[in-house]
């Protein structure tokens, strides 16, 4: 195959959508040798913070000396930005490679065509962890926990960070529904370390671990964070006492994901992979995670954060509002149609002087000019540009050097703004 045939290959397989359950994946990886039961793995789900706490995680592990297997999603630009092995990308010939393997096992096996592209793209990543014999694989949950692909695993450690609303229509309306789906990947007498606050929540966490009889432990009860100013904290777990940490990635809201990402990191040493004071501290001051209160341009400054429920709406509009100095902001923004989109647009829309409505190239995104009806109820202003580099060039000839521009409302907005000025700035 070649790199086009392996592309166009995976990106069909996106026809049959998101079909949930572990049978097909059950099936891939038997193909292959059921080798995943060898991997020891953080199993990372939640419905905000997944990517950031399995960064941190990775660059400290990284720091250490271990050989980490980082596995996230969704990507920004590339493919590869999925599978990474000490912050480095699975090289495009190994996609090839593992991509013709696995087709090749399953024509063998007769597998019935029905696999996701999210199936078969977990299968090969964890193959490709176990054949470069990685000390500790990072896996993060795609979409809610329980019937998610990468359920399959047999985790040293499990992480939800955290349980708010998003995808309603899949994961249930109610906050308990949702988190019943999350707690679905806690596995019997595995520690889970959780960041999650509400009462509710905690109760359903707690019915699930003394069912699984799995040690919880939750930030606030058992390990704390305390932020002493922007962007540091002081830790408190267990054994660890840990003072003015220094976290790489901007927002208030990382010092709650740092916290979760060191309790985690604790449990592993529970377990025997110890983790030194220094390489707590270069870890975190040295952690990157592109897409997430990104600056990627001074003078005016432009910043992307995908903002993809309320939550992280909520969470992008404190940061705005406290952490940024700026005359006016230009807002570009795109969202899925499956999300909620009047409430992540009554969030952030009050705060743009300009709105500028775009549509990422994907069937679920809501069209520009939907969005700008909805936004026209919050901003004053507001200019339909169905492409977002269009729209994010837009932005950038209008604003002034004290301006901000701020690319959100989905990781496929913020993807396409990336792509865009990788060609125009220094990313």
């Amino acid at each position: 195959m070649s790199h086009h045939e392996t592309v166009a290959y995976l990106y069909g397989l996106e026809r049959f959508g998101m079909v949930f359950g572990l049978e097909n994946i059950t099936l891939l990886l038997q193909a292959l040798g059921d080798f995943h039961r060898d991997l020891t793995v953080i199993h990372v789900g939640g419905t905000n913070g997944k990517g950031s706490v399995s960064a941190m995680m990775a660059s400290i592990l990284q720091e250490e000396g271990y050989r980490v297997g980082l596995y996230t999603s969704p990507h920004l630009v590339s493919f590869t930005e999925r599978i990474r092995i000490n912050g480095s990308e699975i090289p495009w010939d190994e996609v090839v490679k593992l991509t013709e393997l696995l087709r090749r096992r399953i024509e063998e096996e007769d597998i019935p065509q029905r696999f996701t592209f999210f199936d078969f793209t977990t299968a090969i990543a964890m193959y490709y962890f176990f054949l470069r014999e990685v000390d500790v694989t990072i896996l993060e949950v795609g979409l809610g926990g329980r019937l998610d692909s990468t359920n399959v695993v047999d985790p040293l450690i499990t992480v939800i960070t955290n349980v708010s609303r998003d995808h309603l229509q899949i994961l249930g309306e109610r906050i308990e529904d949702i988190a019943r789906e999350k707690a679905g990947i806690v596995k019997q007498g595995t520690p889970l370390i959780s960041g999650v606050t509400q009462p509710e929540v905690i109760q359903v966490l707690e019915q699930e671990c003394e069912k699984k009889e799995a040690p919880l432990r939750l930030a606030g009860r058992d390990f704390w964070g305390e932020r002493i100013s922007s962007g540091a904290l002081n830790f408190h777990g267990r054994t660890w006492r840990l003072a003015d940490l220094r976290l790489g990635l901007a927002g208030s809201f990382q010092i709650a994901n740092a916290t979760v990402a060191l309790g985690a990191l604790e449990s592993m040493e529970e377990a025997g992979y110890e983790v030194g004071d220094e390489s707590i501290y270069k870890g975190l001051a040295n952690v990157r995670w592109p897409g997430r209160l990104e600056l990627v341009q001074q003078s005016p400054q432009i910043l992307l954060d995908g903002a993809h429920n309320p939550a992280a709406a909520g969470a992008l509009k404190a940061c705005l509002e406290e952490e940024f100095d700026y005359r006016r902001l230009y807002m570009v923004m795109g969202i899925m149609e499956d999300k909620e989109v009047s409430v992540i647009v009554s969030e952030l829309a009050p705060l743009a002087d300009i709105l500028i409505a775009s549509s990422p190239h994907n069937p679920r995104s809501i069209s520009a000019r939907q969005l700008a009806e909805i936004a026209q109820n919050y901003c004053t202003e507001v200019t339909v540009i169905e492409d977002v580099g269009e729209g994010v060039e837009y932005a950038r000839q209008a604003a002034q050097k004290d301006d901000l521009i701020v690319v959100t409302g989905s990781f496929f907005t913020v993807g396409e703004a990336r792509n865009y000025l990788l060609s125009k700035v220094q990313v």
